[in-house]
C-alpha cells in the first residue's frame, strides 16, 4: 500500500502536496478574480485607457514592492509569511463582495483592491517559490515545479475562468465571495505543513537595504540569469500590451462578440496548452535540450500574441492562446528550476524578487502602453505590434545556450 501511494505522489513527500493543495485553493480564486474584475470594470466604463489601469494598479506592486518582499521572503519563516497572505487576501476579497452586492463599487476602489492584492501577491508568491527547495530535493525540482505549474494553471484558467464568468453573470459580488473562501481554505492547508522555513543567516544583522542591494549585485553578475530576466521582462511587458485591453475586444460589443460565460472558456485555452507543457516539460527538456526548448517558447509566444491581430474568430484565438499557454510553461518551469538548483537559499528570495522586478515590474508599463496604443490605433493592431516586437527575443538564443546552462549548474559556478 505504502509503495502505490509512493507511486501515486510521484515520490514527491507529504509536505509538497500540501503545498501543491494550498496552490490549487489560491489559484483558483485568482481565476475567478481575475474573470470577475475585469468584467466588473467593463460595467463601469468602456474607455481603453480606464480599464488598462484595473491591470496597472495589480502590477505596480511587482515594480514597488519586489525587493522588498524578497528581502523579508530571506528574513521571515516563508510557510508563516505564505499563511497570513492568504488571510489577508480572504478578508480583503470579502470586503470586496460586499461593496460589490450593495452597489458601492466604483473604479477607484477597484484600483485599490487590485492594487493591495498585487502587493499580497509580492509577499507571497516570493516566498512560495522560494520554500520549494526545502520541501523537495533538488535533482526533483523539474518534476516538481511541473506539477505545482499543472495544477496552478489548470485551476487559475481551466477551472477559475469558467467558473468565475458563471458566477459574474448571476452575481459578481458571488464571484468575489467564492474566491474569498478559496484563499482561507488555501492559508489553512499551507499552515499544516510542519517545520520552520527560515533561512539561516550567518555574519553580523544587516539593514534591509543591504540585504537588497546583495541581491541586485548576484542577479547582476550573473549573465544567464540577469538575460533570462531581461527576456521575460521584455515579454510581459508586450503580452501585458496586448491581454490588458482584450476583454474590450473578446466581449460584447467587441469584435469577437463573447458572452461574459464565453470569455472565461476562451481564456480556459491557455490552461489547456500549459497543462499540456507541465506534464511533458521534462521529457522535452532531455529531447531538445533546454536551450532549444527556450527559444521556441521565445517565438510561439510572439506569434500566438499576434493572431487577435489578425482574426476576431473565437477557435483560432483560442488555439493561439492554447499555444502561447504550452511556451509560457515550458520556458517557467526550465527558468524557475535553474533559479532554485543554482541560488543558495539565503539568498533565494532576494534573487527572485530581484528577477522578478526585472520580469514582472515592466507589466504595469505594458498595461499603460496598451492602454494609451488602444486609445490611438485601436484595440486589434495592439495584438500586431505586441507580437512583432515579441519576436526579438529570438535573439536570445545566442547568450541561452546548453553550454552556460551546464556551466551555471556545476559546483563550482
Amino acid at each position: 500500500m505504502s509503495s502505490f501511494v509512493a507511486r501515486l505522489g510521484g515520490g514527491l513527500p507529504a509536505s509538497y502536496w500540501r503545498l501543491w493543495t494550498a496552490s490549487a485553493l489560491s489559484n483558483l480564486s485568482d481565476g475567478i478574480f481575475w474573470i470577475a474584475l475585469p468584467l466588473l470594470a467593463v460595467s463601469l466604463t468602456d474607455s481603453p485607457a480606464l480599464i488598462a489601469g484595473v491591470t496597472i494598479a495589480s502590477r505596480l506592486p511587482w515594480l514597488l514592492f519586489a525587493l522588498v518582499a524578497g528581502a523579508l521572503a530571506d528574513r521571515l519563516d516563508r510557510r508563516r509569511t505564505m499563511v497570513l497572505v492568504d488571510i489577508f487576501r480572504a478578508g480583503l476579497l470579502g470586503a470586496l463582495a460586499i461593496a460589490t452586492f450593495a452597489d458601492l463599487a466604483n473604479l477607484a476602489l477597484l484600483y485599490i483592491v487590485a492594487f493591495v492584492l498585487g502587493v499580497a501577491e509580492t509577499l507571497f508568491d516570493t516566498s512560495a517559490q522560494s520554500i520549494m527547495p526545502s520541501l523537495v530535493e533538488r535533482d526533483r525540482l523539474s518534476q516538481a515545479n511541473g506539477r505545482l505549474y499543472a495544477v496552478e494553471l489548470t485551476m487559475n484558467q481551466f477551472v477559475g475562468p469558467p467558473l468565475g464568468g458563471l458566477l459574474a453573470a448571476v452575481a459578481i459580488a458571488g464571484a468575489f465571495g467564492a474566491g474569498a473562501a478559496a484563499y482561507l481554505v488555501a492559508g489553512a492547508m499551507v499552515a499544516t505543513i510542519a517545520g520552520s522555513f527560515r533561512p539561516v543567516r550567518e555574519g553580523p544583522p544587516t539593514r534591509l537595504h543591504q540585504d537588497i542591494a546583495e541581491g541586485l549585485r548576484y542577479l547582476a553578475g550573473h549573465r544567464l540569469l540577469r538575460t533570462m530576466a531581461f527576456m521575460v521582462g521584455f515579454t510581459n511587458l508586450w503580452t501585458m500590451a496586448a491581454f490588458s485591453i482584450f476583454v474590450l475586444y473578446a466581449v460584447a460589443p467587441g469584435p469577437m462578440g463573447l458572452s461574459e460565460v464565453g470569455f472565461g472558456i476562451l481564456m480556459t485555452s491557455m490552461a489547456v496548452g500549459s497543462l499540456a507543457a507541465s506534464v511533458t516539460v521534462e521529457r522535452l527538456e532531455r529531447w531538445f535540450g533546454r536551450a532549444n526548448l527556450l527559444a521556441v517558447a521565445v517565438a510561439v509566444t510572439a506569434v500566438a500574441t499576434a493572431v487577435p491581430g489578425l482574426t476576431a474568430e473565437p477557435i483560432p484565438v483560442g488555439v493561439a492562446f492554447a499555444v502561447a499557454g504550452f511556451a509560457m510553461v515550458a520556458w517557467n518551469v526550465v527558468t524557475v528550476s535553474l533559479r532554485q538548483r543554482i541560488v543558495p537559499d539565503r539568498l533565494l528570495g532576494r534573487l527572485n524578487a530581484s528577477y522578478r522586478l526585472l520580469a514582472w515590474g515592466t507589466m504595469p508599463i505594458g498595461a499603460a502602453i496598451g492602454g494609451l496604443l488602444g486609445e490611438i490605433i485601436g484595440v486589434q493592431p495592439v495584438f500586431l505590434v505586441a507580437g512583432c516586437a515579441l519576436g526579438l527575443l529570438v535573439f536570445g538564443r545566442v547568450i541561452i545556450t546548453d553550454a552556460a546552462i551546464e556551466a551555471a549548474e556545476a559546483p563550482e559556478a
